[in-house]
C-alpha cells in the first residue's frame, strides 16, 4: 500500500500558485483533483494528451469505411444506372461519408476514453477526499518509502505556507 500527502485547497488561484512553487522546487506532484477542469494544471504538470490524434484517426477510419462500403454497394455488388449517370459519382458519397465520419469519430473516441480511463459500469470511484466532488482542490504528492521525515515535514510546511487549508497523510489503495 502506498502513502500520499494531500494538500487541500479551497480556491483555484491559490492551488495554481502552490503548484507553480512546487514545480520550481522540483516536488513530484502525482495528481490534482478538482471539482471542475483547471487548464493551468495540465501546463504546470507538463501533461499532454494524444486523444485528439486518436480522434483524427477514428474520423479517417470512418471516412474510409463509409466510402469503401458505398463504392462496393453502388459499383461492385449492385450497379444500377440512374438516368445515364456513371456508377461511381463521387458527390453522392459526400453526405454519407460526412455523417459516418462524425459518427465513427464520436463513438470510437468515447470507447477509447472509457478504456483509457478504465471506466466501466459498477466501478467504485476513487475519492481521495470527500470535498473534491463539492468545492475543494486536492494536490496529491506520493510519499516514497525512502522519503525522510524531514522531507515529509518540509513538504507539509510548503503546502501549508502556500495556502493549503488542510494537509493529510493518507494510505492509498
Amino acid at each position: 500500500m502506498k502513502s500520499a500527502i494531500l494538500g487541500i485547497y479551497k480556491e483555484e488561484e491559490i492551488m495554481v500558485s502552490a503548484l507553480k512553487k512546487m514545480k520550481e522546487l522540483k516536488i513530484n506532484v502525482l495528481e490534482v483533483y478538482s471539482p471542475y477542469p483547471v487548464h493551468e494544471v495540465f501546463q504546470i504538470l507538463n501533461r499532454k494528451t494524444r486523444f485528439s490524434y486518436a480522434t483524427f484517426l477514428f474520423v479517417l477510419l470512418g471516412l474510409v469505411m463509409s466510402y469503401t462500403f458505398a463504392y462496393w454497394t453502388h459499383v461492385i455488388d449492385y450497379p444500377i444506372s440512374y438516368g445515364g449517370k456513371p456508377l461511381h459519382s463521387f458527390p453522392s458519397f459526400i453526405i454519407i461519408g460526412f455523417v459516418s465520419m462524425i459518427s465513427m469519430g464520436v463513438l470510437l473516441s468515447f470507447i477509447a476514453f472509457l478504456v483509457r480511463t478504465k471506466l466501466f459500469p459498477g466501478k467504485k470511484p476513487i475519492i481521495v477526499d470527500n470535498n473534491i466532488t463539492d468545492d475543494s482542490f486536492v494536490v496529491l504528492i506520493e510519499k516514497e518509502p525512502d522519503m525522510s521525515e524531514n522531507e515529509v515535514i518540509r513538504i507539509n510546511s510548503l503546502l501549508t505556507e502556500n495556502g493549503a487549508v488542510e494537509v493529510i497523510e493518507k494510505k492509498m489503495k
